[in-house]
């Protein structure tokens, strides 16, 4: 899709960067007089959950009006160390049009041009900012959220930066900020990138959809990502599920049952806009959360449409009950149990399998069995796709799950674990599902791939060391030749939240998909977020034990404070050189 940055539209473009408070000058008038400008009006009152996150906007509007008062004089006082305008992760800096550093915590960035700052995943930092007060009209204030390490880190963290414009008594317009490293998600800004999305679509119509695509921009941040309905309540944009486009949603149910499209609806037809309360499972999770959505009204070209986007805020109450199901080790022996029947009756056992409420076909947990060229010989829950091929098939994301279980089941150990997202029996949304398939040879004397799986299957640690030991496998035998696997997002080493890392010895990481700035860059020194050598206990784990786990505290995807997580690492020798192999996950 095209980068939502080089969309033309006329106005100015600088960017923001992993300081806390930006100005950025707009304008540089060559007038030997200073002329007085109107300030920017002061923005409309938000409600913020979270204290830290009103002391930021606070903080910005106190820089805007000091630039409002004193112009660039406020410059040198925002330099300041141990001030309010420079604490510790907060800090002011300074940009002009051209994006050359002024002011700046790092004075090595001073007096250089910063224009094409981009955060780790390639996400242009300056102009999004920019952008943020740009957006709409007569909206001078706004969010952009970017990955950036913290002062002195290497590990890159999500960042959220308030801006907004102001005129100094020069003539000249700056653009003031700050940023918080901030996993936790607020209202205001879903309402920001909502009301910013339902702009790009008042002014550009349909051509505004690529914008929400861009994994670049501004409208896919953390979990949360944009989508368009049109009035009969079909799904025109959704980049997370793309399967679901061109559907009509209308009666789409929480696993609570209310008809939450239908809720969103009834609220964009007699509000306007507003918000929508639901339960859904996050990723990986078991028990279902409130999922809270801002959807708005846009009028397009006679017509209208409805612009939407939701988040897991922080502190979202979640349901009572667990969705009963079964864990990685039950499942493992359950496959292995099937497996041992098969292995006995071949396929006079397959009527066995499809008796719903037995053993074998407990609520959504079925049995299918392939051949080994690909072709399903057997399905459960849906015997009308049997003798279908399915081993070029893929899910929504392109993982190719297929060509994952033909692999999985051919592999020297015969089984293992394969993640993908499919939808449940019935259902038209996919979510996360983990099977578990093993390679069984029938009475005839012919192989199968035996297999079944759980939808929204906690994460388990036996998922990490079947993830890890392959992982192991590979570096074992191609050394870094086997990187570009592991570093493949679509791939069987990267899930959910979940990847595979590779260290050398002393400390240098050498591949992770998930922040790739950081390989080829020693982490020995890393600490945990309870100051603990965590790179230095794993290396040392493993080199003294082969393999283990290890325990750190670190910042959950969606949270702000320090989560306990465990590590599962291997030593691995691959001719001459050693490398550490390992995989993460959170202690629920």
């Amino acid at each position: 899709m095209p980068p939502n940055q080089t969309t033309a539209r006329s106005r100015w473009r600088p960017a923001p960067i992993a300081g806390a408070v930006l100005v950025c000058s707009l304008c540089a008038c060559a007038t030997s007089t200073p002329r007085a400008t109107p300030t920017a009006p002061e923005p409309a009152p938000q409600r913020y959950e979270h204290a830290e996150t009103q002391a930021l906007v606070s903080l910005v509007n106190d820089a805007a009006r000091l630039i409002q008062s004193q112009g660039e004089g406020a410059f040198s006082t925002f330099r300041v160390t141990h001030s309010r305008w420079r604490q510790d992760e907060t800090y002011i800096f300074v940009l002009d049009p051209s994006g050359n550093m002024l002011v700046h915590l790092d004075p090595a960035m001073e007096g250089k041009n910063q224009m094409g700052l981009k955060d780790v995943n390639g996400r242009p930092v300056i102009v999004g900012l920019l952008n943020a007060t740009t957006a709409a009209p007569g909206k001078r204030e706004g969010w952009y959220h970017y990955q950036w390490p913290v002062p002195g880190g290497l590990l890159a963290r999500w960042k959220s930066s308030y801006v907004r414009e102001v005129s100094a008594p020069s003539g000249k317009r700056y653009v003031v900020g700050s940023g918080m490293y901030n996993d936790r998600m607020e209202r205001a800004f879903v309402v920001d990138a909502v009301t910013n999305a339902a702009n790009e679509v008042r002014q550009r119509g349909r051509a505004a959809f690529p914008l929400f695509y861009d994994p670049r921009g501004p409208f896919l941040v953390k979990d949360s990502y944009v989508f368009v309905f049109n009035p009969a309540g079909r799904e025109l944009v959704n980049p997370a599920f793309p399967n679901l486009e061109g559907r009509n949603l209308l009666d789409l149910k929480d696993t609570q049952g209310k008809q939450l499209v239908r809720a969103m609806f009834d609220v964009v037809q007699t509000r306007g806009s507003g918000w929508v309360d639901y339960m859904w499972p996050k990723p990986g999770e078991s028990v279902s959360t409130q999922k809270s959505t801002y959807v708005t009204r846009v009028n397009v070209d006679g017509d209208w449409l409805l612009v939407g986007c939701g988040v897991y805020l922080a502190d979202a109450p979640t349901s009572s009950a667990e969705i009963p199901t079964m864990d990685a080790p039950d499942l493992m022996q359950l496959v292995r149990e099937g497996a041992a029947v098969f292995a006995d009756r071949g396929a006079r056992a397959f009527p066995e399998f499809r008796v719903k409420g037995s053993k074998w076909f407990s609520d959504d947990t079925y049995f299918f069995v392939w051949d080994m060229d690909g072709q399903r010989v057997f399905h459960a829950a849906d015997p009308s796709i049997e003798g279908r091929r399915a081993s070029d098939e893929k899910d929504v994301l392109g993982r190719p799950y297929g060509k994952m279980f033909l692999e999985t089941a051919a592999s020297p150990a015969g089984e293992g674990w394969v993640h993908y997202m499919y939808p449940e029996p019935g259902g038209i949304f996919p979510v996360w599902k983990s099977a578990f398939v093993k390679r069984v040879r029938f009475p005839s004397g012919k192989d199968h791939l035996v297999g079944a799986g759980v939808y929204r299957m906690q994460m388990n640690k036996a998922f990490i060391e079947d993830l890890v030991n392959r992982a192991a496998s590979q570096v074992a035998a191609r050394g870094d030749g086997a990187f570009a696997e592991l570093r493949d997002k679509t791939g069987p080493f990267y899930f959910m939240d979940t990847y595979v890392f590779v260290d050398t010895p002393d400390g240098v990481e050498v591949s992770n998909p998930a922040q790739p700035s950081i390989e080829g860059v020693n982490i020995i020194d890393v600490v945990d977020a309870k100051g603990q050598p965590l790179v230095r206990n794993y290396i040392d784990a493993a080199l003294k034990k082969g393999a283990a786990w290890v325990d750190y505290w670190w910042y959950k995807p969606g949270q702000n404070t320090p989560w306990h997580k465990q590590a599962y690492v291997r030593a691995v020798r691959y001719g001459a050189r050693t490398y550490i192999v390992g995989s993460g996950i959170y202690v629920q």
